[in-house]
């Protein structure tokens, strides 16, 4: 997959595609469904997604609390593996943010990249101020000369699949509604980071990853997948995974630390990608370290249950 990021400077060999154009936060369901019509659009011609970073939302509240469901390098990775060719991750800023409808078909769109055709969603907004709608971008390629089909939002049981509503599910700790919306584990990826060492003290050695920029699901214990990605450890592994402040420490920066079961070596650094399976309990903080430990047995005890019966 070739990763375009300035619409002004693509080559003839990344012009010519058909392409999804939206957001693309957590590639839900509905994205799915976006992208195989944008396959289907046009056969021959090579797959795109054209998306945004930063995300418009940060771009225009930069200071609003952490909102996305996964990194750029997550969402790319996703993509690829999804069989996504060219990657147009147009770089969002105040030249980008303030043309109109029509400048973003004619400038960015058909002269720009070269699109043969796009698929967008019914709820699709571009240009200046949100200005221009779906049905217009369906007008401005029939002026311009590139095709473009509107794809219905999906819903499952009367509830439309959207990134929101995902966050909400996250939020309430069901990671099962979540999954069904998103059609796989919500993960979180990222590098193994240096910690306070002191699950190892434990008999519990961590894995941590930072959680900045991400929306936060409910703060506690989980049941989780582990997937190391590079490495001499390479591989899938069953776990169990704090998510939270440590309050039991008084710490107050949010990371997510994972437990690999029956697991020995080295991760600092490591790229992982863990999967919130089921949500346990909540985060609390221990009138002792006895009593922690005597929780954290239990908890992961649970966790390999759970995961046993996948």
């Amino acid at each position: 997959m070739r990763i375009i990021r300035d619409y002004q400077f693509v080559s003839e060999a990344d012009r010519g595609a058909t392409a999804a154009i939206g957001n693309f936060d957590g590639v839900h369901l509905g994205h799915l469904s976006v992208i195989e019509m944008a396959r289907a659009a046009v056969p021959d011609a090579p797959l795109g997604i054209v998306t945004f970073e930063p995300h418009p939302r940060e771009f225009f509240a930069p200071d609003a609390p952490p909102f996305r469901l996964m990194s750029s390098e997550a969402r790319a990775h996703r993509l690829e593996k999804l069989g996504v060719e060219r990657l147009y991750e147009l770089n969002f800023n105040k030249g980008l943010a303030s043309l109109s409808p029509l400048e973003f078909a004619r400038d960015v769109i058909k002269n720009g990249l070269g699109l043969r055709h796009v698929v967008v969603g019914a709820d699709f907004c571009f240009g200046k101020g949100r200005a221009g709608k779906a049905e217009d971008l369906v007008n401005f390629g029939q002026e311009l000369g590139f095709g473009v089909t509107i794809a219905p939002l999906m819903a499952q049981e009367a509830q439309t699949v959207s990134s929101t509503a995902i966050r909400t599910a996250l939020s309430a700790g069901d990671m099962a509604a979540a999954a069904t919306m998103l059609g796989h584990w919500h993960r979180i990826d990222g590098p193994v980071i240096t910690g306070e060492q002191r699950g190892r003290e434990l008999g519990y050695p961590t894995a941590n990853m930072s959680i900045d920029g991400l929306h936060q699901p409910v703060f506690g214990v989980y049941a989780v997948l582990v997937d190391v990605l590079e490495g001499p450890h390479k591989g899938s592994y069953h776990g169990v995974a704090s998510l939270g402040v440590r309050p039991m420490f008084g710490e107050n920066k949010a990371n997510l630390e994972s437990f690999l079961f029956d697991f020995k070596g080295d991760l600092y650094g490591t790229e992982l990608s863990v999967a919130l399976v089921q949500h346990l309990r909540g985060e609390e903080k221990f009138g002792s370290l006895e009593a922690l430990i005597t929780q954290m047995d239990a908890d992961s005890l649970q966790a390999r249950a759970i995961l046993a019966a996948l």
